[in-house]
């Protein structure tokens, strides 16, 4: 492994948060020999169960938290998905949330943050964006100089532009050579895709990457926006 390597956290809400997002760029990270490791805060089953018997929900929350193992080991990241309640991550104090991903970003010392994007419709996506924020001021000494947040589709652009802040990229990650395995680590979500033209199917997810790519001149590519960039002076 090079010199120049480095640790990677993102931190999504959901199962298959992480692959929408940034999973292009976690494929290429991962590739270019990063350390990359992915925390999914909510279990994402539980707000759907209404009347579905206890049984029923406890499999198929088994079964999504299977789906991130085999969708994160495509992307070449390891994952731990935590139990917090899906789509209710506004219910807990959130001094909670902010203390367990300050310990991981201790344990994991990232020099790159991934993250939601504060203005997505999402509950969640926003209190995670919010708890990643304080989890990662820059603090002397503090290991993240770089923190980026990025779009999930069926959120991001579901949210009208008067009612939160507009997602403007201003970073952008050629990801013409992982394409295909962020499609092949949704393919491992296929409970939580829909099919075209929902914007989570896989056309959809395919075609915001190539148009990405066309705003920058390549052929797919992700969009951020770039939270905090430091440069610090060699020691």
């Amino acid at each position: 492994m090079s010199e120049s390597t480095c640790d990677v956290l993102v931190v999504a809400a959901h199962p298959d948060d992480e692959a929408l997002g940034c999973g292009g760029t976690i494929a290429r990270h991962a590739l270019d020999g990063d350390r990359v490791h992915v925390v999914i805060a909510a279990e994402g089953i539980t707000s759907r169960q209404n009347e579905r018997r206890a049984a029923a929900a406890a499999s198929e929350l088994s079964a999504l938290h299977a789906a991130a193992l085999r969708a994160n080991e495509i992307l070449g990241a390891t994952v731990e998905v935590w139990d917090l309640p899906d789509n209710r991550l506004d219910s807990l104090d959130r001094l909670v949330l902010i203390k367990r991903i300050e310990a991981v970003v201790a344990q994991r010392t990232p020099q790159i943050v991934y993250t939601h994007h504060c203005g997505d419709v999402n509950i969640d996506h926003r209190r995670i964006h919010e708890a990643v924020i304080t989890a990662c001021r820059p603090m002397p000494g503090h290991c993240v100089t770089r923190l980026l947040f990025f779009e999930t589709v069926s959120s991001t652009e579901w949210q009208p532009p008067g009612s939160a802040p507009v997602f403007a990229p201003n970073w952008f990650v050629d990801i013409a050579h992982t394409l295909h395995l962020k499609l092949h680590a949704l393919d491992a979500y296929a409970s939580e895709m829909r099919p075209w033209p929902h914007s989570r199917s896989t056309d959809a997810v395919s075609h915001l990457a190539k148009w990405r790519g066309a705003s920058v001149g390549s052929q797919a590519a992700e969009a951020f926006m770039l939270g905090r960039c430091i440069q610090r002076a060699a020691p």
